[in-house]
């Protein structure tokens, strides 16, 4: 119950005391998150594109989601893979800096929801050590890990996203964006929530 109040103390930026203090209440808002990056190296790789909707009572809030494209990218890393994906898009576009700040405020105490969720979640992490913060304090949940669950399974098997959609007859699209991972998982999640009876 005291770690905020310690932590709130520290030189934090003003916005991180912010995300910290909102943690005295419970919430029942879940926010599913799917990021893009550059590969799956946390200290090389960085965040293209994050997309999140978010989850209350059952319902996905069309209108209440944030997605944001990391410029960052084309500026401080230079890995030899192409721009245009970012360059391209239509989607609002933000230094990590301050998509990162961005993301925090959306995200307040919600419990976040993914795929594979803990990779993603490191990646905001090492976003925000470089900005002076802490790492994430939100409880999270991940589809793969609750399925398999659901099914008592015991093996080694890892699950696409797709495989999940296809298991419980969810359309997808040959285009892959952070949006549309982000919409499928949320569509997943209400799936696997109501068969393992989680409120």
């Amino acid at each position: 119950m005291l770690d905020w109040l310690i932590n709130i103390n520290k030189d934090f930026p003003d916005f991180w005391k912010v995300y910290l203090s909102k943690f005295e209440k419970k919430t029942t808002r879940f926010v599913v998150l799917s990021t893009e990056t550059t590969g799956l190296d946390y200290k090389k790789d960085v965040i293209l594109a994050i997309s999140a909707f978010a989850i209350v009572d059952n319902t996905i809030y069309i209108g209440d989601s944030f997605e944001l494209v990391l410029l960052q990218y084309i500026y401080n890393h230079d890995n030899g893979l192409s721009n245009e994906f970012i360059i391209e898009s239509k989607q609002p576009k933000s230094l990590e800096p301050q998509a990162i700040q961005a993301f925090v405020d959306y995200l307040g105490n919600a419990t976040l929801v993914g795929h594979r969720v803990n990779f993603d979640v490191e990646m905001i992490n090492v976003a925000l050590e470089k900005m002076q913060c802490g790492r994430l304090k939100n409880e999270a949940l991940d589809i793969e890990v609750m399925y398999r669950k659901w099914k008592e399974l015991t093996d080694s098997k890892n699950f696409s996203i797709e495989e999940l959609a296809s298991l419980f007859k969810i359309p997808t699209t040959d285009r892959i964006s952070a949006s549309e991972d982000a919409y499928t998982i949320a569509l997943l999640f209400l799936k696997m929530k109501s068969r393992l009876g989680l409120k």
